[in-house]
């Protein structure tokens, strides 16, 4: 669906008009800049390009400072495609927040926050091997079993086992739009958005 490139700024709390206190997550979406449009004549599907956030030219390889001086836009640090944009837009068009309404409710995709290398306990809720009595030594918190040793004599796919937690793609459906300050391309949405501060997401329709 036709949306808008961004990032998370941070968390805060407005009071309703019936005097509700509500968690809200404050996202600034755009101004993104277009830098590509496909059609299906040429590349077999309808997309707009989208790019945001300046970038310095000297972290910027020569075959995309190209890319960018076609839509005659300086460097941008995050690009993504995104379909379903009614209307005709050309290369180097700006697209701002106000395509959302308050009222409205939008997806929104983030990474989540990396954890690195988390043990089961952590990142399965494990409750850990027996207590802490029986002689047990440095075990609380280890799997347990990983299967049988006689048949089928291999760890199954999908056990569920100590690893790398967090940095995954999340989508929130549905979120409403309880703010809007389109001067400032500032957008209020009622509960959490997945990431940590300053992280870049996607906002659809």
């Amino acid at each position: 669906m036709a949306g808008l490139l961004g990032k998370k700024i941070g968390m805060t709390s407005i009071f309703t008009a019936d005097g509700k206190n509500i968690a809200c997550t404050v996202l600034q979406v755009g101004p993104c800049v277009v830098t590509q449009v496909k059609k299906v004549e040429t590349d077999g599907y309808d997309a707009l390009q989208l790019s945001f956030d300046e970038r310095k030219e000297k972290n910027t390889s020569k075959p995309l400072l190209g890319h960018f001086k076609k839509a005659n836009t300086t460097p941008k640090r995050f690009v993504r495609e995104l379909k379903g944009f009614n209307g005709d837009f050309n290369l180097g068009d700006v697209i701002t927040v106000e395509i959302f309404k308050e009222d409205n409710f939008v997806d929104v995709t983030g990474f989540s926050k990396g954890k690195g290398f988390q043990g089961v306990i952590k990142r399965h809720g494990f409750s850990g091997v027996g207590g802490q009595s029986h002689g047990q030594h440095n075990r609380l918190r280890a799997p347990g079993s990983l299967g049988a040793s006689s048949f089928p004599s291999r760890v199954l796919k999908g056990m569920r086992m100590a690893g790398r937690m967090g940095n995954k793609k999340i989508k929130i459906i549905n979120m409403e739009i309880v703010q809007l300050f389109p001067e400032q391309n500032i957008l209020v949405v009622k509960g959490s958005v997945p990431g940590p501060k300053g992280s870049y997401i996607i906002v659809e329709k």
